[in-house]
């Protein structure tokens, strides 16, 4: 988190304007004794992974290692990093922290969303605001994308590949995911186009918008021990609420992607740690309830409201209309624009996302 401080503000075309709000979520080593998660170590005779779980100290404040740098810190001193501290013993996943994220916000123009081990390329923050500024139906204009990978020894990041776009989807046939509507990437454009086109998803890893849409679009507090499923919540809920979601012709933020195998804590695991019950399974079990939210906005049959009372899963609507689909466009555009087939649960091809022609 503190070098992806630094790297944000170092090539910020305007420091002075940018405004942080993290979500820190660590191990403070305060009331538990840290631990990794599952490390590989090696491989038995057979090839199998050697796996270890491990103590380990607490984890390193990134807030405090960008604060101390005399290089930064006066950032800090104006208030411009804005920060919750959460225990991991407290953190609930991603869908929670996002929800905390967005209360940071402070009055600002645009609002980024990302996840933390970023790297930046040149003037990235006036780049995105001149793109977003080129969609079509802007102000009420989203970009977003899969940011690229990056690996510590690589050379400084200076952007410019063409951003991913969400054009694909599939139901999810894994036993921890129940089926829940999984986003993935289509079709490219030639690269010479002379503003963003639309695509039809939103990655929850990066977008950036004009912040009216933190107001249109209000993030979930209800949906913790989730971790898929946020996109296509998110998705639909901006798309009904009238706004268009494009690619960024350019990549302008890379993405250190780390793998399980370096041992480090996944919240899940750590969710069955604080209820005793050691292990993913717990928190599966969990987010069997809590996901039931998501099958209900998007319409699955399986998850009605009399089906969701029968099951005395009727809690997982609490507050919903506070956080519902918008009244602008309905769910019945929404799965015709993306070509989704709820009642045979398939994904089809949509042809003017993957062809770049819808601007």
């Amino acid at each position: 988190l503190g070098e992806t401080l630094r790297q944000a503000f170092k090539t910020a075309a305007y420091p002075d304007k940018l405004y942080v709000g993290a979500v820190v979520q660590n191990c403070f080593g305060i009331d538990v004794q840290c631990r990794t998660g599952v490390e590989v170590k090696g491989k038995d005779k057979n090839g199998h992974p050697i796996t270890e779980i491990s103590d380990r100290g607490p984890d390193v404040n990134g807030i405090e290692q960008f604060c101390t740098d005399p290089d930064y810190a006066k950032y800090c001193e104006r208030g411009q990093i804005r920060a919750l501290y959460v225990n991991e013993t407290e953190s609930n996943g991603p869908t929670t922290a996002r929800y905390f994220a967005s209360k940071l916000w402070g009055g600002e123009t645009y609002f980024l969303q990302a996840d933390a081990h970023l790297r930046f390329a040149k003037e990235w923050d006036r780049l995105y605001a001149e793109e977003v500024q080129l969609a079509k139906n802007y102000p009420k204009a989203i970009l977003s994308a899969y940011p690229p990978g990056f690996s510590e020894e690589d050379p400084p990041y200076k952007g410019g590949s063409q951003g991913t776009r969400l054009c694909t989807c599939a139901f999810s046939d894994s036993n921890v995911e129940h089926r829940i509507l999984r986003i993935n990437t289509g079709g490219m454009c030639r690269g010479e186009e002379e503003a963003p086109s639309q695509i039809a998803y939103i990655a929850a890893g990066f977008f950036f918008a004009r912040a009216e849409f933190l107001i249109d679009v209000p993030f979930d507090p209800y949906l913790p021990w989730c971790f898929m499923g946020e996109e296509i919540a998110l998705s639909l809920r901006a798309w009904t609420h009238g706004w268009d979601i494009y690619a960024p012709r350019k990549n302008l933020i890379a993405h250190q992607y780390r793998p399980g195998r370096m041992g480090l804590p996944k919240f899940w695991e750590n969710t069955g740690r604080v209820f005793g019950r050691p292990g993913p399974g717990f928190n599966t079990l969990l987010q069997t309830i809590t996901i039931q939210r998501i099958k209900y906005m998007v319409g699955y049959a399986s998850s009605t409201r009399e089906a969701l009372e029968g099951l005395n899963y009727q809690i997982v609507l609490t507050e919903f209309e506070h956080y519902s689909p918008g009244d602008e466009r309905t769910m019945t555009q929404f799965l015709e624009h993306t070509n989704i087939d709820l009642q045979s649960e398939k994904c089809g091809h949509i042809d003017w996302c993957n062809k770049c022609t819808l601007p």
